[in-house]
C-alpha cells in the first residue's frame, strides 16, 4: 500500500469510473428526499481563475455531504454563454464569437472535470444554444400579451463617430473606446420587463427568505425603495400645463424655493427651443452619463428656464431650473426643492445664490442654523402657516390632506426600482423575438416560428452589431405582410434568470419546463454566489421565478431556500 495519496494516478482512473457509471446523474424518485445544490454558472471566457476553483468547490462539498446523508441530490453545471466580451475577442482574433464561446466552453469543462467535482453533466445547458433561448423568446411573448412587456425610448451610449450604441464599459472618460470621440446620451427604443408590477412581492418574500444573508436582503430591500409619499401637481404660470413632482417630505413643502428638473423633462425642451444658452446646458447634461451612485459627489449644475410654477398652497411663483442631477428615469423628471432641508437643495442654492427658507425647528425647538448646511432631521413645522406647530407625522398628514382636498395631490406609494431594460443594441445575445409591420405595428413571433435563431457565422467590425448590418436577417414575413425583425438582442440576465429551472428538465422540448420535474426540484436548496449579484442577477433571479409561477409553470414562491455569498479570492497568499 502507498503511503503518499498521488492524485496523478488515481484521478483519472476514479473520474472515468464515474463516468461509465453515471455516479452523479440523477432522475426524480419520490421515495427520497430531494437536494437541489447550485453554484451561480459561468460566463466561459476561456480558463478557470482561483475563484472559480473556491466558488465551485464549496458547492460540491456541500452536494457531497447531502448525497452522504442519502439524499437524491442534484449538482448541475452549465455555461452563461452570451454576452459582451465574447464580441470583443472575436473581433482581437479575427474570429465570430460562437467559435470563440464553444471552444473555450469544451476547454472549461474539460478543468472543471479534472477538478473532479461531482456534476451530473447529463443536464449541462449553454445559454447560447437555441434549444435553450427558444424557450425565454417564448416566455418573452406571452409576457407581453399578459401586458407585462412594452417598449419606450431611453438613454444609451451613443458613439455619433462610429455611430453605434457602447455599452458603459466602453465608455472611458466620457469618450468612445475605440475612436476616443465624446460620447452622448441618445433616446432610442428599447424593450422592458415590468419588474416594477411585482416591486411589493419581492419585498414581501424576503422576509420568507430566513436563510439567505441579511445583507443581501437589505441591499435588495434598498434598491426596491419603498416610499410612501405625496404626489404634488403645480400649475406652470401663465399656461395650461401642469409640473409634477413626489415627495415623502410633505412636512416641509411649505419651504419650496425652486422647482428642479431632467434635461430631458418637457418643459426643459420647451423652454430650450427659445433659449440657445439653455439648449446647450441640456445637451451638456444629456452627453453625460450620470449614475445615481455619482450624484453625491458630483458637480451640481443647473440652469433657470425663465419658467416658473405656482405654489399650489401659498400662490408663490416658483422658478423652474434644469438641474444635471434630476434624472428622466427617476420619478416623474422634476422635484421640489427645499433648501433648507435637503443637503442637495441646499448646495445647488448656495452656488446660484438662492434663498433658503427653514420651515422644521431643531429637536430643542430652537429655529435651525442654516448657514453651512441644511437641516434634514424631523421635528416641528414653523413658517408654515396653517400647519406651523404641527410634529413631524402629523405635519405630513396635514399637508397631504389639504392637497388632495383642494385637488393638487394625491397620496402615492413609489419605488425607487425601475422596469428591467432588456434590449441590448449589442450582437452576441439572443434575438428579441419581436417584428415591426410596415404600417409600424409590433407584433411577437408566432409560436411556431421559433426559435428566431442568431446567425452565429458572421463577421465582427467592432463598431456596428452584424444583425443590424444584416438586412436579409432582419426581413420577414407576419401572416404575409411585410415585417421586420427586432435588431436588439436581450440582456444576459435573461437567460441567467431562470437557468436553475431548465436544469431540471433540460431535454424536455413540449415546453419551457417539465412540470413534474421542475417541482420535484425546486426550489434551489443551496445556491451559491457572490453577493456582488445581490441587486442584479439575484433580483432578476426571483423576480422570474414570480413570472414562471403566475404562468403555472412552477409552484413554489421562490427560486432559492438558502443563499451562501463565498467571498472573493484577493490574492495568492
Amino acid at each position: 500500500m502507498q503511503e503518499l495519496y498521488r492524485p496523478e494516478e488515481i484521478a483519472s482512473t476514479v473520474q472515468q469510473h464515474w463516468h461509465e457509471n453515471d455516479t452523479f446523474k440523477v432522475t426524480e424518485d419520490p421515495c427520497k428526499k430531494k437536494y437541489y445544490c447550485l453554484s451561480m454558472l459561468p460566463y466561459p471566457s476561456g480558463r478557470l481563475h482561483m475563484g472559480h476553483v473556491r466558488h465551485y468547490t464549496i458547492g460540491d462539498v456541500i452536494a457531497r455531504y447531502q448525497r452522504m446523508l442519502g439524499k437524491n441530490v442534484l449538482q448541475p453545471i452549465g455555461w452563461d454563454a452570451f454576452g459582451l466580451p465574447a464580441e470583443g475577442a472575436a473581433v482581437k482574433n479575427n474570429t465570430a464569437p460562437a467559435p470563440w464561446t464553444y471552444a473555450n466552453i469544451d476547454y472549461m469543462k474539460n478543468q472543471l472535470k479534472l477538478l473532479g467535482f461531482g456534476y451530473d453533466w447529463s443536464r449541462e445547458v449553454t445559454t447560447c444554444r437555441p434549444d435553450y433561448y427558444r424557450w425565454e423568446q417564448w416566455f418573452f411573448t406571452r409576457l407581453y400579451e399578459k401586458g407585462l412587456v412594452y417598449k419606450k425610448t431611453s438613454a444609451v451610449n451613443w458613439c455619433p463617430q462610429d455611430q453605434t450604441v457602447l455599452a458603459n464599459e466602453q465608455v472611458i472618460d466620457g469618450c468612445c473606446w475605440r475612436c476616443d470621440t465624446k460620447v452622448e446620451r441618445k433616446e432610442i427604443p428599447q424593450w422592458f420587463v415590468k419588474i416594477t408590477a411585482y416591486a411589493d412581492q419581492l419585498l414581501y418574500y424576503l422576509d420568507k427568505l430566513e436563510s439567505w444573508p441579511e445583507q443581501v436582503k437589505t441591499m435588495q430591500r434598498n434598491w426596491i425603495g419603498r416610499s410612501e409619499g405625496v404626489e404634488i401637481t403645480f400649475k406652470v404660470a401663465d399656461s395650461e400645463e401642469t409640473l409634477t413632482v413626489y415627495t415623502t417630505r410633505p412636512d416641509t413643502f411649505m419651504g419650496t424655493i425652486y422647482v428642479s428638473v431632467a434635461a430631458g423633462h418637457p418643459l426643459s425642451l420647451q423652454a430650450a427651443a427659445s433659449n440657445p444658452a439653455l439648449a446647450d446646458f441640456i445637451q451638456e447634461c444629456r452627453t453625460t452619463k450620470v449614475a445615481e451612485a455619482d450624484m453625491a459627489t458630483m458637480d451640481k449644475k443647473g440652469m433657470a428656464t425663465g419658467l416658473h410654477v405656482v405654489h399650489p398652497l401659498t400662490g408663490e411663483m416658483l422658478p423652474v431650473w434644469v438641474a444635471n442631477f434630476v434624472l428622466m428615469d427617476y420619478g416623474t423628471g422634476a422635484v421640489m426643492a427645499v433648501p433648507g432641508h435637503d443637503q442637495r437643495d441646499f448646495e445647488f442654492a448656495r452656488k446660484y445664490d438662492l434663498p433658503v427658507k427653514p420651515v422644521i425647528r431643531n429637536a430643542d425647538g430652537s429655529e435651525p442654523d442654516l448657514s453651512a448646511q441644511a437641516m434634514t432631521e424631523q421635528g416641528v413645522l414653523f413658517n408654515s402657516g396653517e400647519f406651523d406647530g404641527l410634529a413631524f407625522q402629523a405635519g405630513c398628514n396635514a399637508v397631504a390632506d389639504t392637497l388632495v382636498a383642494q385637488g393638487v395631490g394625491e397620496r402615492k406609494v413609489n419605488y425607487r426600482l425601475c422596469d428591467w431594460g432588456v434590449s441590448r443594441q449589442r450582437y452576441w445575445g439572443a434575438p428579441i423575438p419581436m417584428m415591426t409591420l410596415e404600417d409600424g405595428i409590433v407584433v411577437p413571433t408566432p409560436e411556431d416560428r421559433l426559435p428566431v435563431v442568431l446567425p452565429e457565422n458572421v463577421v465582427m467590425d467592432g463598431i456596428s452589431s452584424p444583425l443590424k448590418a444584416d438586412q436579409d436577417w432582419a426581413k420577414t414575413t407576419y401572416h404575409g405582410q411585410p415585417a421586420l425583425r427586432e435588431t436588439d438582442t436581450f440582456d444576459t440576465f435573461m437567460e441567467s434568470s431562470w437557468y436553475s429551472a431548465r436544469y431540471t428538465c433540460p431535454d424536455y422540448d413540449r415546453g419551457m419546463l417539465d412540470p413534474a420535474a421542475a417541482n420535484y426540484w425546486l426550489p434551489v436548496d443551496q445556491y451559491i454566489g457572490g453577493i456582488e449579484h445581490a441587486i442584479m442577477h439575484l433580483m432578476y433571479f426571483r423576480f422570474y421565478h414570480k413570472l414562471l409561477r403566475d404562468t403555472g409553470l412552477v409552484t413554489s414562491d421562490e427560486p432559492a431556500k438558502r443563499l451562501l455569498c463565498q467571498g472573493m479570492v484577493l490574492a495568492a497568499a
